[in-house]
């Protein structure tokens, strides 16, 4: 059976020691006089409410953490099962399917749940025996059910246990429907990709959505250099090294989360993906400019314009939530930023309230299916479906054309999305571009291009970068002009 090493969540943090170990609080008594709940326990918990009342994992990961006490190598554990479990969990259930007589569909969600975190800690987790990942799903079968669910699950799990290498793959797969299997993804996104980008292409993207994401951070270099961060982190013991990507971020392995260091609550760095810390740099706004940011929250790209701007000038950052729009104003004050003003309302009624032609720079990061970010969050191959990107496409292009009329002759407009799919990307800036002859693609003259080319693609106006060229975000980047 294949293993890729245990331990590492989403964050891309890797617990210490060996994450399967029980931290001597997890046999503790609670507040409430009954025992403390395991991580597996935790994270079934977690599985079972993603499935039944469709909730996002990520939410409901960081309240469940903080209300288990976990040690530090459980919450590990934790979080690997419940990310693992369900970025895997086609290939889970496709194994499982020959195990369990009366199919997975009929078992009770938290039964189905286990046996597939089970699975996962078999086929993936090297630093997990799998005799002890079968143990703890009989305990925790007899647990929470009775002796026919325990024995049910123990003899699952035994039988998978004698197989050896899996998925075993079934004759008379068609190429795409081997690599949706071995690397769990939906078959029409499979078939989407490989018809865009080649059969060679889609499999990697989606062996790259399964593995777990570096940490990197954002560099405030209105307060400190990015050599100087970087001597400080390395001085903390930690392991981190110079983004290859932007010439602002720093790449931070096995630190923990970083927002909760003395680093950021200062404002000397931000957490942000290095794909993402591209768009701010292909605006290349400039002391004293005036600078618009359509869809803000939660902050980040506005917060490092403000930054390149050495806070001078203004940044008009608005975000259509008002909830949203305060993390913005939060993140402006914690970075001691000035310049950020921050409002609330629908990016489609902005230049209806915004004088024509009064901002030198416009981004806009538009709203997208987000299917850039899956490996961050695996919830979103699941969710989607083709209809959602005919869908907000036709936004993407509504956006665009409204808020390019709030640029100076001679400004330049960022077009952004956290997407693979060129009908959100080059399509909608290629349809923009013919119904405006006054604006122009000016991204391949950026210092971004210079730097990625030869790794990331040119797609149409812009540049696609997929989630294995650099181990960052899927993400997408047109530089539009006016003319004068």
């Amino acid at each position: 059976m294949s293993r890729d090493g245990g331990g590492t969540g989403r964050s891309g943090a890797r617990a210490a020691g060996k994450p399967g170990g029980r931290t001597p609080a997890a046999g503790a008594k609670g507040s409430g006089g009954g025992a403390r709940a395991t991580a597996r326990e935790v994270a079934l918990d977690i599985l079972t409410r993603v499935e039944q009342q469709d909730a996002y994992s990520n939410l409901l990961l960081n309240s469940a953490l903080q209300k288990a006490g976990l040690g530090r190598e459980d919450a590990g554990l934790a979080t690997e099962l419940v990310y693992g479990s369900i970025s895997r969990m086609l290939t889970l259930d496709y194994v499982l399917e020959d195990y369990v007589s009366k199919g997975l569909a009929k078992l009770q969600p938290w039964v189905r749940n286990l046996l597939r975190l089970s699975l996962y800690q078999i086929m993936y987790l090297s630093r997990v025996p799998a005799h002890a990942a079968v143990n703890e799903a009989v305990n925790i079968a007899k647990k929470r059910g009775h002796q026919g669910i325990s024995g049910m699950v123990n003899g699952v799990l035994r039988s998978v246990l004698r197989v050896g290498e899996l998925p075993v793959l079934k004759e008379g797969l068609s190429a795409e429907e081997r690599i949706s299997v071995l690397h769990s993804h939906p078959l029409w996104l499979v078939r989407r990709w490989a018809g865009e980008y080649g059969l060679e292409t889609a499999e990697a993207m989606c062996a790259a959505n399964n593995e777990a994401p570096a940490a990197s951070v954002r560099v405030n270099t209105t307060m400190i250099s990015r050599e100087a961060m970087l001597a400080k982190l390395v001085e903390a013991g930690l392991d981190a090294a110079e983004s290859q990507v932007s010439p602002y971020g720093i790449v931070v392995r096995g630190g923990g989360n970083l927002a909760l260091t003395s680093w950021y609550a200062d404002g000397y760095l931000s957490v942000q993906d290095e794909s993402s810390m591209l768009v701010a740099e292909a605006l290349a706004p400039e002391p004293g400019m005036r600078v618009l940011d359509c869809c803000a929250a939660p902050g980040g790209k506005s917060a490092h314009m403000g930054e390149l701007m050495k806070d001078e000038g203004a940044v008009y950052a608005n975000d259509l939530h008002e909830h949203k729009a305060k993390l913005i104003a939060g993140q402006a004050e914690r970075l001691g930023l000035e310049c950020i003003t921050v409002h609330s309302g629908d990016a489609l009624e902005l230049a209806g309230k915004l004088p024509e032609a009064s901002f030198d720079r416009i981004l806009l990061d538009a709203p997208c299916t987000g299917l850039g970010v899956i490996r961050r969050k695996p919830d979103l191959k699941w969710r989607k479906q083709p209809g959602d990107i005919t869908e907000i496409a036709a936004l993407q292009g509504r956006l665009l054309e409204s808020v390019a009329r709030l640029l100076k002759p001679g400004g330049v407009l960022v077009y952004s999305t956290c997407t693979t799919e060129q009908a959100e990307n080059s399509e909608v800036v290629s349809r923009f571009l013919r119904a405006q002859p006054g604006f122009t693609a000016v991204t391949f003259d950026s210092p971004v291009w210079e730097r990625l080319q030869g790794t990331a693609l040119a797609a149409g106006d812009g540049i696609q970068l997929l989630p294995q060229h650099f181990g960052s975000d899927g993400f997408y980047i047109s530089r539009l002009q006016k003319l004068l």
